[in-house]
């Protein structure tokens, strides 16, 4: 077999797995070389089984509302089932990219991959050394751990999933997508949850009404929430962990997870030697179009640090191959990303929150808070919130944020017109579904309040 390719891939998670079927499409020999498992961290430890996980940890509340409704239940949950589960259901997605990245002809190499040069590839495993016409790293990011005593007993996302048994109780550091996530995932399923967090709420860079109104609902789970702490060092307490904070509090957890951000996967393979410039956070630098400081090497997905969405990463390695292999340069649009917070409650949000949105003139504010139809049977309290922000006098939509229940859902199609540039009368143009949530976005009046000249006024 010909150790000459059109395009070497090195990491077969979704961006590396879509530039290389499109590639392979096109008519380029393409090789894909992946140490682990075919589909990368969505698949294998990351969306997918943590959408899975927070399905199951969700019917705790269902259960809690159903006796309003005339049922009666009586429930318990086993946790080796639901591993199993999961395990069957990504082993099944595996193989289905397997099966798109070779039906085009694509090559998957079960290997760890060093670039060696510009234009040439080292298989450790195999001691083969391939050539490309070009080279695409798309080897993603790995949790972050912090270097402090102890930390190796600590868990990330990674091993979360896996667990041989819950904990009676964890403590999670971080206050970002992965933190909250798994703080709902735990306290659904009967965990005793604590997050731990150096800012003074969680979701930095959110809108403000989304992180408290999340913040909320977090606790209204049960879940406990520290603030301005850290955690300096861990220790063996028995069959618990004994975690000491930066005041000098110590207090014993089952578990104890670090969700405390990721770092890009650049680490041994080599790029040094090629001459590919890296950036001061220690993601491969490129340009609108994936190409690195070496032109025959590109780069797409979480390890570049433009965006670490899933969706995005996909985008980026089918671009690239339109734009390497089929004449037909595309550069990815960063700027109205659609994002979703798989938490309790849920989160769906695209464009300029409220506080950017007041710094780029005047603009009017549309909210709307109530509690969700499914509680009103109840006596659950949680609110929904959904918050349209315009350009004044009902102009352009900038940004809208949604809490509670399906807001990832409804945050989708939000997208399609904002990213047509609609404005507040293309919204009110649309005849509302009732009843529904969703229909609010559709029948706000007018605004709440507004900013003029950077002022707020009302509300």
């Amino acid at each position: 077999m010909s150790d000459a390719y059109d395009l070497v891939v090195i990491g077969a998670g979704s961006g590396g797995v879509r530039a290389a079927r499109m590639a392979a499409t096109y008519g380029a020999k393409v090789a894909v070389i992946e140490e682990f498992r075919v589909g990368g961290t969505c698949v294998i430890r990351g969306c997918v089984p943590k959408k899975l996980y927070v399905y199951a940890s969700r019917f705790n509340d269902l259960f809690d509302v159903a006796s309003s409704f005339g049922w009666q239940v009586d429930a318990s949950f086993d946790w080796p089932t639901l591993v199993a589960a999961k395990e069957k259901e990504i082993t099944r997605l595996e193989h289905a990219y397997v099966t798109n990245l070779e039906k085009p002809g694509a090559e998957i190499i079960r290997d760890r991959a060093v670039v060696t040069g510009p234009n040439s590839v080292h298989l450790v495993k195999g001691d083969r050394e391939l050539q490309a016409k070009h080279i695409l790293i798309a080897t993603g990011a790995q949790p972050n751990i912090p270097d402090i005593p102890g930390a190796e007993l600590g868990i990330s996302s990674n091993e979360a999933f896996d667990l041989p048994k819950l904990p009676h109780s964890i403590l999670i550091e971080g206050g970002g997508y992965i933190a909250v996530e798994f703080a709902t995932i735990f306290a659904g399923l009967g965990v005793h949850t604590t997050i731990i967090y150096r800012g003074d709420c969680v979701l930095r860079g959110f809108d403000e009404d989304m992180r408290r109104g999340l913040e909320a609902g977090l606790q209204d789970h049960g879940i406990k929430l520290i603030y301005q702490t850290t955690i300096k060092s861990l220790a063996k307490s028995g069959d618990d962990i004994a975690a000491t904070f930066s005041d000098g509090v110590t207090a014993p957890y089952g578990a104890v997870m670090f969700a405390t951000g990721r770092t890009p996967n650049v680490k041994g393979l080599g790029l040094e030697t090629a001459g590919v410039k890296l950036t001061d956070k220690g993601e491969i630098a490129v340009d609108a179009y994936s190409q690195s400081s070496v032109p025959s090497i590109y780069a797409v997905g979480d390890v570049t640090g433009r965006a670490a969405l899933t969706p995005v990463a996909i985008r980026e390695g089918w671009y690239f191959a339109e734009t390497v292999f089929n004449n037909n340069p595309l550069a990815v649009d960063h700027s109205m990303i659609p994002t979703a917070v798989f938490s309790e409650p849920e989160i769906g949000t695209i464009g300029l929150t409220e506080a950017e949105a007041a710094t780029h003139g005047d603009i009017d504010v549309y909210v709307a808070r109530f509690r969700p139809m499914m509680n009103t049977l109840s006596t659950r309290t949680e609110r929904m919130v959904l918050k349209l922000i315009t350009e004044a006098n009902g102009g352009k939509v900038l940004g809208c944020h949604i809490l509670g229940p399906g807001s990832g859902e409804m945050i989708q199609l939000v997208a399609i017109p904002m990213g047509m540039g609609a404005t507040k009368a293309d919204f009110d143009r649309a005849m509302a579904v009732h009843p529904s949530a969703a229909e609010e976005l559709v029948t706000f009046k007018a605004p709440s309040y507004t900013y003029r000249g950077g002022v707020k006024v009302g509300g």
